[in-house]
C-alpha cells in the first residue's frame, strides 16, 4: 500500500513539474517576444519634433530643416533598420513586422527628401524622365539594396501576409495630397488602433474626400489601389462597402449611404497634389 501512495506522489509531483516548465516556458518565451520587438523610438522622438500635425492629424507638415538638424540621429534609426536579418524579422508578429515596414518607408522617405533640401518643391523632383523618385534602389533593407516602391508593392502590398489597405492611410510621400505624416511610430503592440485613427483622419478631410454637386469625390489614392479595397479585408468586395462602414467620417447623408449601397453614387477623384509637405 505504501508503495502505491509513493508511486501517486511520483506521479503528482512529475504532473507539477511539468505544468510549472510549460507556464515558465511561456513566460519566458512572452519576454523573448517583448525583448525581440524592433525600438523604434529614436524614429518617434524625431517625428515628435519635427512633424506639425493640422486639423486635429488630418494632415500634417514637416519639418525637414530640422530633420537635416538631426540628420545624425536619423542615420542611426535608419542603420538600426538595416541591422535586422529576414530570420529576425519572420519572428515578429506580423503587426511588429507591417509597423517595421511603414515606419521604415516614410523614414527613407525623409532620408530620401533630405538628399535635396531645401532645393526642391516636390518628391518628384528627385525622379526623371526615365525613373521615379520610388524606384531608385537606395534602402539597405532585410539583405537587399531596395526601393520605396520594393516596401511598398512587394514587401507590403505584394504580400498576401498583410492585405490591409489602411497601409495606404499611413505610408507617407512627403505630398500635400498623401496622408498625414503621423507625428509618432507605428508600433506592433498599437498598430491596429494607429491604422484606423489614420483611416478615419484621411475620410473626415474635405480637402481630400467629399461630396460636392451630388457626386462622392475621393482622392486619387482610391483610384490607383482600388484593388485593394475591394480583396475582402473585413468582408470587403467593393470600394462601396468599405466606404458605407466610414458613412459618418465622410458626413455622408442616408439617402447617400443608400446610393452607395446600390452602387449608384458617382464617384470622381479629386487631382493630387504633389508639393512637398514642408513647413
Amino acid at each position: 500500500m505504501l508503495g502505491v501512495e509513493v508511486n501517486v506522489m511520483n506521479k503528482l509531483r512529475l504532473l507539477v513539474f511539468t505544468l510549472l516548465s510549460f507556464t515558465f516556458a511561456g513566460l519566458f518565451s512572452v519576454q523573448v517576444s517583448a525583448a525581440n520587438a524592433f525600438d523604434h523610438s529614436q524614429w518617434g522622438t524625431l517625428l515628435k519634433e519635427h512633424v506639425l500635425p493640422l486639423n486635429g492629424g488630418q494632415a500634417s507638415q514637416v519639418d525637414y530643416q530640422g530633420f537635416a538638424d538631426d540628420k545624425a540621429q536619423l542615420d542611426r534609426y535608419l542603420a538600426d533598420l538595416s541591422q535586422v536579418d529576414n530570420a529576425d524579422f519572420d519572428n515578429w508578429s506580423k503587426d511588429e513586422q507591417l509597423a517595421f515596414l511603414i515606419n521604415a518607408y516614410n523614414a527613407w522617405t525623409v532620408d530620401l527628401i533630405l538628399t535635396k533640401w531645401p532645393d526642391l518643391d516636390s518628391i518628384k523632383d528627385l525622379g526623371s524622365f526615365f525613373r521615379s523618385p520610388w524606384s531608385q534602389s537606395f534602402i539597405p533593407l532585410l539583405g537587399e539594396t531596395r526601393s520605396l516602391d520594393d516596401i511598398e508593392h512587394t514587401l507590403i502590398r505584394g504580400s498576401d501576409h498583410y492585405q490591409d489597405p489602411r497601409i495606404h492611410f499611413a505610408v507617407n510621400c512627403a505630398s500635400i495630397g498623401c496622408p498625414s505624416l503621423r507625428n509618432e511610430a507605428y508600433t506592433g503592440k498599437r498598430l491596429d488602433t494607429q491604422l484606423d485613427e489614420q483611416t478615419r483622419l484621411f475620410l473626415q478631410d474635405r480637402s481630400r474626400n467629399r461630396i460636392d454637386g451630388g457626386k462622392l469625390w475621393l482622392s486619387s489614392i482610391f483610384k490607383w489601389y482600388r484593388e485593394d479595397f475591394e480583396k475582402g479585408w473585413q468582408g470587403y468586395s467593393s470600394l462601396e462597402q468599405f466606404l458605407v462602414d466610414h458613412a459618418m467620417d465622410l458626413s455622408l447623408t442616408s439617402e447617400e449611404i443608400q446610393k452607395l449601397k446600390d452602387k449608384d453614387m458617382t464617384i470622381r477623384f479629386l487631382d493630387y497634389d504633389w508639393a512637398l509637405n514642408k513647413i
